[in-house]
């Protein structure tokens, strides 16, 4: 085993949103940061074969479910946010208040911090336009959605966000770690985070793999960020019994409506939504990459629909599903869909194909389901105090696993409010937390 002798301030697992947030606000501060990221730091080109090895390889960033419902994770600097749509959904700050966490503030300073906007009219995609009028028109409350983009550098009719944009007009964690390195923080890519490394009830260090070889690093505080699945793995190996159950992953399908005459097909997803809070039902349009709507045609056996892209415009429906499952070693998923579940997409999916014929759709079908931001398998109140700390003292956790209740919208928002929220503690190194239940 070859030991590191750099002792740093602290050191952050993962570089996602939360992760990625808490070291940017520990690094302005002259705090001596690790980031330890599995993934790698190449530059994203906006291709499909460029966002594989980060997003699409089995059992690594895609997983498969018991009922063989596919989840993307990005391994890679910026994690699961360079693949996301960018839209900036407001954060359950009621919500959290329950739990005596108050991100106000955080949320506002968020605001100012990062670009957050409906989009102009020039990058709404046909598809958009359609989805937004028909839902209008049928008196549904669709409302244009802030989106995480530096506008001026966006560029139409493009279909890249989904692969990663290579413009540097979707902002991603990414810009955070940039500008955390940019303040001294230091960051290994490629490094595989095992166990942390706890003695006498205080977390020292965390071990990880790069390579064939095993390292140590240590710090007066570490914070993990490893993502929904992959921090209650870490957690456990590290004495934390308990995490990485009854937790919740967003299930989603697609409905896609075929529109005699319609030219679009490429451009930003998720420029207007529908939230139905009482239902547990969000929808969205969702310009889907081309060679990503042939990978979904297919795996529902719509063959004749593969070649078919300008003339479809796809829903998304996003649901709050129900507590469950459990995160095994290893990173295996085990979860199904209730009834309840079920009942919630079918219900959505005729909401959409409602939608799609109104504009004129002549034909409707929908994708499998599939599934995103897991969370909820190390929560506040249960395994961390309000400030996310554990059970051992100097280890706290920050991403979508420390959300308490199952919420079904993107999390992005929440996270970087979380994650400064938690970099204010660490610095303070003041005030009282409750503790978990």
């Amino acid at each position: 085993m070859t030991l590191s002798e750099k002792e740093f301030d602290a050191i952050v697992v993962g570089s996602g949103p939360g992760g990625a947030t808490v070291a940017r606000e520990l690094a302005f501060k002259g705090k001596k940061v690790l980031i330890l990221e599995w993934g790698t730091k190449e530059p994203i080109t906006g291709s499909l074969m460029n966002m594989a090895p980060r997003g699409l390889v089995p059992m690594k960033s895609m997983l498969l479910t018991g009922q063989a419902l596919g989840m993307v994770r990005g391994i890679t600097t910026g994690g699961s946010s360079m693949f996301y749509c960018g839209t900036a959904f407001e954060p359950p700050v009621d919500m959290l208040k329950n739990y005596d966490v108050d991100i106000t503030a955080e949320v506002e300073e968020i605001r100012n911090e990062v670009p957050m906007d409906t989009l102009c009219d020039e990058l709404i995609s046909p598809a958009g336009r359609v989805f937004h009028d028909s839902a209008e028109q049928l008196g549904y409350d669709v409302k244009q959605l802030h989106k995480f983009i530096y506008q001026t550098k966006c560029q139409p009719e493009c279909s890249k966000c989904m692969y990663g944009c290579p413009y540097g007009a979707k902002w991603t964690s990414k810009n955070f770690v940039d500008e955390a390195l940019e303040n001294g923080a230091r960051m290994v890519n490629h490094a595989k985070v095992s166990r942390v490394i706890i003695e006498r009830g205080q977390a020292i260090g965390v071990e990880y793999k790069k390579g064939r070889q095993l390292f140590q690093a240590f710090a007066d505080k570490i914070i993990v960020a490893a993502g929904g699945i992959g921090s209650p793995v870490i957690l456990r190996k590290s004495g934390i019994q308990g995490v990485g159950k009854d937790f919740f992953f967003d299930p989603l399908i697609f409905v896609h409506g075929k529109i005699p005459g319609h030219k679009g097909g490429k451009g930003i997803p998720m420029s207007s939504g529908i939230h139905m809070p009482e239902e547990g039902i969000v929808m969205t349009d969702f310009n889907l990459p081309q060679m990503m709507k042939m990978a979904f045609d297919l795996e529902v056996f719509k063959v004749r629909d593969v070649f078919s892209f300008s003339n479809t415009v796809p829903i998304m429906i996003k649901i709050k599903d129900g507590l469950g499952g459990t995160v095994k070693d290893g990173e295996w998923i085990w979860k199904t869909l209730s009834k309840a579940d079920k009942k919630k997409l079918d219900t959505g999916a005729a909401h959409a194909k409602r939608i799609l014929e109104n504009a004129g759709a002549t034909r409707t079908y929908r994708s499998w389901v599939l599934a995103a931001h897991p969370g909820g398998t190390v929560k506040i109140g249960e395994h961390l105090d309000t400030n996310l700390k554990t059970k051992f003292d100097n280890l706290y956790v920050c991403d979508c696993s420390v959300i308490p209740e199952a919420w079904g919208l993107p999390p992005t928002f929440s996270l970087l409010a979380l994650g400064k929220r938690l970099g204010k503690h660490l610095l303070q190194g003041a005030g009282t937390a409750k503790n978990a239940a």
